[in-house]
């Protein structure tokens, strides 16, 4: 009876997300300036304590962000729930355009993103990450996930995802995506930022995957974005100065 009763409980959420594929999952971000700060190599050590300075009594910093999704598409964006109370003369963010819709049957990407000032939407093919796949399991939000790791060549981060095979889907928060399974946690950088799921729930979506009307930017591709981030990032190193003030971490 009590073997009966695992074998249910382990099949359960598969069979669940045979049947549903629509939903939305709500990640935890969680972002340690102790630790950019540490992961920025060419920074001496007085120069690390000046930006650790810079960055105030506030180590940790949450946020929610959405994964909106059916069998074919996703859109990831920033979540109007508060994972933490607002602060009081502390830090302030301005409302900036940022969503990442996925279309995976057509292999498509539409993004919308402001980075140092200006809107660009994206309009390109989709290029899945070079993952390589390993052995080590863990639970994520009630589901045994896999380990895959991933090698930023942008902004040179080690990137950790944890993807689900139970739900049969290749997407994930932020530009992540390509695993046999939806990726439910991504560690960046030994924990400077972390996207864990911790809300799933499978419904009928009505205008959640549509992107915004009357989006306003510039038409780019992927590879201009890429230049824009290298650029920036040559720029603050020459500055001797982290490269992350003032565009997003990943």
């Amino acid at each position: 009876m009590k073997k009966a009763l695992l074998l249910l409980l382990l099949l359960f959420p598969i069979l669940v997300f045979s049947q549903v594929m629509e939903g939305r999952i709500r990640y935890l971000i969680t972002h340690n300036w102790a630790k950019k700060i540490e992961s920025v190599d060419y920074l001496s050590k007085q120069q690390r304590e000046r930006s650790s300075y810079m960055a105030g009594n506030r180590w940790v910093w949450k946020s929610y962000n959405n994964l909106f999704f059916n069998e074919t598409q996703s859109k990831f964006e920033e979540s109007e729930e508060k994972a933490e109370p607002e602060d009081e003369g502390g830090y302030s963010w301005r409302k900036e355009v940022f969503f990442l819709k996925r279309d995976y049957a057509k292999n498509v990407q539409y993004d919308g993103r402001t980075i140092l000032g200006k809107t660009y939407i994206i309009e390109d093919t989709l290029e899945a990450p070079k993952w390589r796949i390993l052995n080590d399991l863990k639970e994520v939000a009630g589901h045994v996930c896999m380990k895959a790791f991933l090698q930023d060549t942008v902004r040179k981060q080690k990137i950790v995802a944890w993807f689900a095979q139970d739900i049969p889907h290749n997407g994930g928060p932020e530009d992540f995506f390509g695993l046999p399974g939806m990726i439910l946690e991504v560690d960046v950088n030994d924990g400077a930022m972390t996207l864990t799921a911790d809300l799933i729930e499978l419904k009928k979506l009505s205008t959640e995957l549509d992107p915004p009307a009357k989006l306003k930017g510039k038409k780019i591709k992927r590879v201009d974005y890429d230049k824009i981030v290298k650029d920036h990032i040559k720029q603050r190193k020459a500055e001797e100065e982290p490269w992350f003030w003032g565009i997003r971490y990943i």
